[in-house]
């Protein structure tokens, strides 16, 4: 609990510190409103995710495409497939979880290195119970919703190169007892997820008119 406190005083944070930027750099702010869409801005991306608990134990990727609307924040729409596997330690039960849904998330990047994440998920699970000791298999469906906050890790998010390493680690404050991020008895998890995000449309023109036209770009 205090782990998720203090991502979500990161998060604000973050926001507080966009706020601060935007103030000293109007001026270029409004030039960015006045650019309108570039197809430069558009990304793709994609994640490994890696959950760890007590007789736990998760894996799942996540391709995402989105759009920088500023040099500042990403925002992006993806799709989420996860296994998941747990085990009681106090039966012969076990429990596997197939999970896929549809997701969308905004990154706050207060300096270029270091990014907030939110991202809303709305899972589709199907849901299988081992009991052992020759009783049947349980198979049933449920639908989740999960909201995942925390800071990240970005290996060189600029103006002049969008394309870049990250790594992050998430945690599902909405603690439905359903969700995939929760361990077999209830308790949220911590998700590592590491991915490469790929910026679009920039072609292979050199740094220095990058750099001249990084206003336009963003």
């Amino acid at each position: 609990m205090n782990m998720m406190k203090l991502y979500m005083s990161f998060f604000c944070l973050s926001l507080l510190c966009l706020n601060v930027n935007a103030q000293t750099e109007k001026k270029e702010e409004n030039e960015v409103i006045k650019g309108g869409f570039k197809k430069e801005n558009l990304f793709v991306g994609g994640n490994v995710a890696l959950g760890l608990g007590s007789g736990n134990f998760s894996v799942g990727v996540g391709p995402y495409i989105g759009y920088s609307i500023n040099k500042y924040i990403d925002a992006a729409v993806g799709l989420n497939y996860s296994y998941l596997s747990q085990r009681d330690y106090y039966t012969t039960q076990k429990n596997r979880q197939s999970v896929i849904g549809p997701s969308a998330f905004v990154r706050l990047y207060p300096v270029k290195f270091l990014f907030a994440h939110a991202q809303y998920e709305y899972n589709f699970i199907k849901y299988k119970q081992i009991y052992g000791n020759g009783i049947p298999d349980n198979v049933y469906k449920i639908n989740v919703p999960s909201f995942l906050i925390g800071p990240g890790f970005a290996s060189g998010r600029d103006a002049y190169s969008k394309s870049f390493y990250y790594i992050s680690v998430l945690f599902d404050v909405l603690k439905n007892k359903n969700s995939p991020y929760t361990d077999n008895l209830g308790r949220v998890t911590p998700i590592f997820r590491a991915g490469y995000h790929v910026a679009l449309f920039q072609g292979d023109g050199g740094r220095s008119s990058n750099r001249r036209n990084e206003r336009r770009r963003f």
